[in-house]
């Protein structure tokens, strides 16, 4: 056998997790949960290498990570083995022996997330802990003349909760789509990177506009201003899932 590196795609529920990152002390994370069943199925430490750190609640469809570590398993026997014993609220959808110089999170070249927000009639019972219900219609158009304002290369210091962030907040938004079916409010992103709580400050802003808070029109200076305070709320953790990371 030989140490070698194996990349995975996973989805979870969020909810009841403290994010993705694995912190001292803290055993509810996603990034810990894999290093812990790692480690039991090679018998060795095993350090989990995650494409970006999903906050606390937020949800994956499709989160990738990888690791290296030496077994006589298969890929399918991995799968199987970790979606045995990880809890039921994580699931390993594949896992495959990617390059030796694969890195997750550094390799990663674009990110699609989804934030969905409900309103109707009733409540979405089943769909509680995944969207978040609003009290009133918003009026999706006006939240997509505001989101062509927001896509394109900016600095987006306005929508970062990090003020200690001594890297660069500039960053590229390809797409923003806005969606309506049945109730459910569907807002896409799709960037080569996002700031902390970016998507989540971003789809609060756009709700703002949507409820005749501020104008469409505001969003260029707002950008511009690179004040935090200026943005809209951080939308709660509940709405967001990390749908897709891509790779060349």
């Amino acid at each position: 056998m030989s140490i070698l590196n194996y990349k995975f795609i996973l989805c979870y529920d969020g909810t009841r997790y403290k994010g993705w990152e694995h912190q001292p002390g803290i055993d509810d994370t996603i990034q810990g949960k894999m290093e812990y069943h790692l480690a039991k199925l090679t018998g060795t430490e095993v350090e989990v290498l995650g494409a970006g750190r999903t906050d606390a609640g937020v949800h994956a469809k499709g989160m990738v990570c990888n690791a290296r570590f030496e077994t006589d398993l298969t890929p399918e026997e991995i799968t199987s083995y970790m979606n045995e014993h990880l809890p039921e609220d994580i699931c390993v959808l594949e896992t495959r022996i990617a390059s030796e110089r694969f890195h997750s999170r550094y390799n990663a070249v674009g990110k699609t997330y989804c934030y969905t927000c409900y309103f109707g009639p009733g409540k979405p019972v089943f769909n509680r802990r995944f969207v978040l219900t609003l009290s009133e219609h918003p009026d999706i158009e006006a939240m997509r003349q505001a989101a062509s304002y927001l896509m394109g290369k900016h600095d987006y210091a306005s929508f970062c909760d990090n003020k200690r962030m001594k890297k660069s907040t500039v960053r590229v938004v390809d797409s923003i789509d806005i969606s309506e079916r049945g109730g459910y409010i569907n807002m896409t992103y799709h960037g080569t990177g996002f700031l902390q709580h970016m998507v989540r400050i971003m789809t609060g802003t756009l709700l703002e506009v949507g409820m005749g808070k501020r104008d469409p029109e505001s969003i260029p200076e707002l950008i511009e201003k690179c004040d935090r305070s200026l943005a809209g709320f951080t939308a709660p953790a509940k709405g967001l899932c990390l749908m897709q990371v891509d790779y060349d």
